[in-house]
């Protein structure tokens, strides 16, 4: 899908949750042909010009002040992760060229990969803003799957939640976790600005996952850098881990992803029985 496209089938989805009662506009005699707000309904609720909020849906107007942003947002009933996703679409109104330049991989720096491995009792990631796995430490591998074993091109957390079938067996919540992934990487795509890669990883999942087809069509966007996530091990049975996500300072285009376990929990107990018997196989194996 164009960035184009993004944006105005993203205020069509919002105006479709919105009905007239709800923004104070009187209800009208007969069928209406559309779900939720017309377009000539939420430019008056907005107090801008029907014409304008057209040619804005249809991304044909240049800069968009931030009164009107505020006002179709509030109009809208936007949520913050969503008012920014807008913004970003409307800065980026257009298309990606057909043909991007090539972007080298993205690399651990020795001293990030040496911090993964000097914390290897607890599960990290680096990522990049799309979720493509840089560098795992060996219980990170445990607690999902070994991505640096995988061909370079499916090193991807999203794309892997979908399509491998491990992931159903690791996420004890699968789907909230599956909805969590399409909603972070419609917000991805919407900063990408001429970066190809998140598109690109769109259109795969469209064609191979009928359940990201599905969620994708309902436009949810998300930002979050933290939560908490229930996994299943073989070995030891659910734990609910914490995540966090940070930005290291000299590379701001990466994610270090942490995952812990309240302390004193039954969780922050297998984790440590399973970082136990992973350290005891390693020393095995040597």
């Amino acid at each position: 899908m164009s960035r184009a496209n993004e944006l105005r089938e993203f205020l069509r989805s919002r105006r479709a949750r919105v009905t007239p009662q709800d923004v104070g506009l009187p209800r009208r005699p007969g069928s209406r042909r559309v779900a939720g707000l017309r377009r000539e309904e939420l430019a008056l609720a907005a107090g801008v010009s029907v014409d304008y909020y057209t040619r804005m849906e249809q991304g044909r107007v240049g800069n968009v002040s931030d009164q009107v942003l505020e006002a179709v947002a509030d109009v809208l009933r936007l949520t913050g992760e969503e008012v920014r996703h807008l913004r970003a679409l409307l800065e980026h109104q257009r298309d990606v060229p057909m043909e991007s330049p090539v972007r080298a991989p993205i690399r651990a720096r020795p001293a990030l990969r040496s911090m993964l491995d000097v914390f290897d009792p607890v599960p990290m990631l680096l990522t990049t803003k799309v979720l493509d796995i840089v560098a795992v430490n060996r219980m990170g591998a445990v607690l999902l799957d070994d991505f640096e074993a995988m061909p370079r091109a499916e090193r991807n957390e999203i794309r892997w939640v979908f399509l491998a079938p491990k992931a159903r067996d690791v996420f004890a919540d699968w789907e909230a976790v599956a909805v969590e992934s399409a909603a972070w990487l419609r917000g991805a795509l919407g900063r990408a600005g001429t970066d190809p890669r998140p598109q690109k990883l769109v259109d795969e999942l469209m064609a191979r996952s009928p359940d990201f087809a599905r969620y994708w069509t309902e436009h949810r966007v998300t930002y979050c850098t933290y939560g908490v996530k229930r996994f299943r091990h073989p070995a030891v049975g659910v734990m609910t881990l914490n995540w966090e996500s940070f930005a290291p300072t000299a590379d701001p285009d990466l994610y270090l992803v942490v995952y812990t376990a309240p302390i004193g929990s039954p969780s922050e107990e297998r984790l440590a029985v399973l970082a136990q018997r992973q350290e005891g196989a390693r020393l095995r194996s040597r």
